[in-house]
């Protein structure tokens, strides 16, 4: 999971301008019921409103009543991710919606996106309406599973090129391969993170590791070789040692992809949650702090929302038409404003640096992403919608 790549003071301060602009604090009556689950957090708390559902399409009504930023999760047993909603500020409130089967299930509150999370246990119950689904939203589980093998049966070959610069100790070879290696990753972060014990591997930042961690020996994948390339400047023997585990754990990832349990609302939610990886990472500089390469990254999780957003289209511009018109119009502007910034030419994926940008230009960027991270909340709610 990614608890915490930011810090405190810059979660708090994205998660303030995120929920501003994007409508996060949403109004909610409180009364639950249903399959309507209000989940309270605080910062040491973590209470949920109904312990037994009906499967079918639940609804968590978040609610932070805390001092923190938490984030809270619909786990299976295993601590695989159901569904997840981040960065959920002091006194703010949030909607998810999921998708779940029969079975034993956890909510879990993380105030301050840190450790296993304060847990509540949830018993889920009967057939309910996902055997009845729309069979158009199983072609979009389909071809966007088939989409996310893709994306990681390519980076391999790509993340072995970066690998392989780093093991000769060519540090110009491996700074070219870097931001390339990372695309296919980025694009399907939200499945890679649902998994929960990958992304912590491969591509956590050093604040973001875990209390008691030694980012001498804790510390691995892209984040760390980054800071050695760019900042260090030099590959020693653990750098070599590190990209060889990168390899590692990325073929174990490209492995375990066609396992991951994908829904419709997974999908809508991850949609969502790439953008709120731009907003509170990208667009505030802190993902590639070295590299300066959040363009790309922030290119490639624009490019995994909207391969969501068009597969379950069909669906959702049929119960939500003016929502389906209006997040085309979003994520066709902000990729006309991306490719401002673009300097290798039509589909490549050379950007400018981001340290080059001014503050008018990232201020451009963090609302053409706060425009679209709006309706695109909006979007799971839309897919489960009867008529």
């Amino acid at each position: 999971m990614r608890p915490a790549r930011l810090t405190a003071v810059t979660a708090v301060a994205a998660v303030a301008a995120l929920t501003a602009v994007t409508g996060c604090t949403e109004k909610s009556d409180g009364k639950g019921g249903g399959n309507t689950v209000r989940v309270t957090a605080t910062d040491d708390t973590c209470e949920v409103s109904e312990k037994k559902l009906s499967a079918g399409h639940v609804e968590l009504a978040i609610e932070n009543k805390g001092s923190k930023v938490t984030e809270v999760y619909l786990l299976f047993p295993d601590d695989r991710i159901v569904s997840e909603r981040e960065n959920i500020g002091p006194g703010t409130k949030q909607k998810l919606t999921a998708e779940v089967k029969a079975g034993s299930y956890d909510i879990a509150c993380k105030p301050g996106m840190k450790g296993d999370g304060i847990r509540q246990k949830v018993t889920v119950t009967g057939g309910g309406k996902t055997a009845k689904r729309d069979p158009r939203l199983d072609k979009a589980v389909a071809a966007y599973r088939e989409y996310t093998q893709e994306q990681a049966d390519a980076t391999l070959p790509k993340a072995k090129a970066f690998t392989d610069a780093v093991r000769e100790g060519d540090l110009a070879a491996a700074k070219k391969a870097y931001a390339d290696s990372r695309i296919g990753w980025e694009r399907t972060e939200p499945v890679a993170e649902s998994f929960g014990d990958i992304d912590p591997k491969v591509d956590v930042r050093e604040d973001g590791l875990e209390e008691g961690q030694d980012p001498a020996k804790d510390w691995t994948g892209w984040h760390r070789l980054e800071r050695a390339l760019w900042k260090d400047k030099k590959i020693g023997a653990r750098e070599k040692q590190l990209a060889t585990l990168l390899d590692k754990d990325l073929l174990a990832w490209q492995k375990r992809v066609g396992k991951a349990v994908i829904t419709p609302t997974s999908m809508a939610n991850g949609a969502k949650e790439l953008l709120d990886e731009v907003a509170t990472g990208k667009v505030t500089g802190e993902e590639e702090r070295y590299s300066h390469t959040d363009l790309v990254d922030f290119k490639a999780n624009v490019e995994g929302a909207q391969k969501s957003y068009e597969l379950l289209k069909p669906v959702a511009a049929e119960n939500d038409a003016k929502l389906a018109k209006e997040l085309d119009r979003q994520f066709a502007a902000l990729n006309k404003l991306l490719d401002k910034y673009r300097e290798g030419g039509a589909g490549s994926y050379e950007f400018t640096s981001y340290e080059k940008l001014g503050k008018a230009d990232t201020k451009e960027l963090s609302d053409g992403v706060n425009a679209l991270a709006e309706p695109l909340s909006k979007l799971a709610a839309a897919v489960v919608k009867t008529k």
